[in-house]
């Protein structure tokens, strides 16, 4: 270590595991959901039986669907990506000298200098695993065994769905009749779901909060005046 001089170590956040996406997109879609399926059947004057009906029905659908879609994604996500890199390994150790060729000229035109970018490459050729690696971070923008986990995701859409679902529910559950005030309890929950979002992503947490409850009232009022439509 150069005298003088201390390393400091840097905490990132884990932004490679597969269930940031996932748990978000799952909340904010369980939310949405059935804040706009209890406007659209609340907005259409069904009882308040049919409604928690309704909206368990909506909760339970949209989780399974949530982590099943979540799952395949992935999955076939990684099943490409696993192909690719299984090419990629052949031609290492079929073409190593075209292969090195490649990382010089991606290097290169990136400023590094062509000698050391040719040590380099001359090095990894006797380390195809190394190589296997750079060339997947190079070529795809994958590391290969940081790849996101199929279930992570599927479970973190599954419970975030869930947990965002039963929030416009609360007050229907809890002996209260009005639509409105499920509304309310499912705006703030919007709200506050783009405000945990502003912490990971350190957007402004007032805009993050602001858009989610915005786009969820949005949705609410396209249900709610198709409802008050149908039922004319």
């Amino acid at each position: 270590m150069t005298a003088g001089y201390a390393v400091e170590p840097h905490h990132h956040a884990d932004v490679s595991g597969g269930w940031l996406r996932a748990a978000t997109f799952g909340a904010m879609d369980g939310l949405v959901t059935n804040i706009a399926l209890i406007a659209g059947v609340g907005g259409g004057g069904v009882s308040r039986h049919t409604l928690i009906l309704t909206g368990v029905a909506g909760l339970v659908a949209g989780a399974i669907s949530m982590g099943i879609g979540e799952w395949t994604s992935v999955r076939t996500q990684n099943d490409q990506v696993a192909a690719e890199l299984a090419k990629e390994l052949r031609e290492l150790r079929l073409n190593p000298d075209g292969e090195a060729a490649e990382l010089v000229a991606m290097w290169t035109a990136r400023g590094l200098p062509e000698d050391l970018a040719r040590q380099v490459a001359e090095v990894l050729k006797h380390h195809p695993e190394q190589a296997l690696r750079v060339h997947a971070q190079e070529e795809l923008g994958v590391v290969p065994d940081e790849l996101p986990s199929p279930w992570t995701a599927a479970s973190s859409s599954f419970v975030c769905f869930s947990a965002g679902a039963v929030i416009p529910l609360l007050t229907y559950l809890l002996g209260f009749d009005s639509l409105w005030l499920a509304l309310a309890v499912g705006g703030i929950g919007l709200f506050t779901a783009g405000v945990i979002v502003a912490r990971f992503t350190r957007q402004s947490w007032w805009r993050s909060g602001l858009r989610q409850l915005l786009l969820g009232a949005a949705a609410a009022a396209a249900t709610y005046g198709i409802g008050l439509l149908l039922t004319g």
